[in-house]
């Protein structure tokens, strides 16, 4: 499976993107999909979790009422739509699947990862 995430850009904070992760090659109707994200100089971050029954939802804390994860399995796509931007939100942001719930903050669970699409949020 590969992964193509697309919809980053520059916005003003308080602003709003709503980024893409189509995947090719094979379907994600089975996997848990999330998206991570990494600032410049800092590790590689947890964003958002969905469930492959789309039922099921993961925040990290401080996009917790900002951010929203969807996906749309006709289209093969998850979608992470982002409110309410700020420059802390500045940052790569990656998509990546995995097979099972559990341990879905956990980076090194995952299988396939997108290239990564870059989100910059002005003040």
């Amino acid at each position: 499976v590969q992964l193509q995430a697309s919809g980053g850009g520059l916005v003003q904070a308080g602003g709003s993107l709503r980024l893409s992760c189509a995947a090719s090659g094979g379907t994600i109707s089975n996997s848990v999909m999330s998206w991570f994200r990494q600032a410049p100089g800092k590790e590689r971050e947890f964003v958002a979790s969905i469930s492959y029954s789309g039922l099921s939802f993961h925040y990290e804390d401080s996009v917790k009422g900002r951010f929203t994860i969807s996906r749309d399995s006709a289209k093969n796509t998850v979608y992470l739509q982002m409110n309410s931007l700020q420059p802390e939100d500045t940052a790569i942001y990656y998509c990546a699947s995995k097979n099972a719930w559990a341990d879905v903050v956990n980076q090194f669970r995952y299988n396939y990862w997108g290239q990564g699409t870059l989100v910059t949020v002005s003040s």
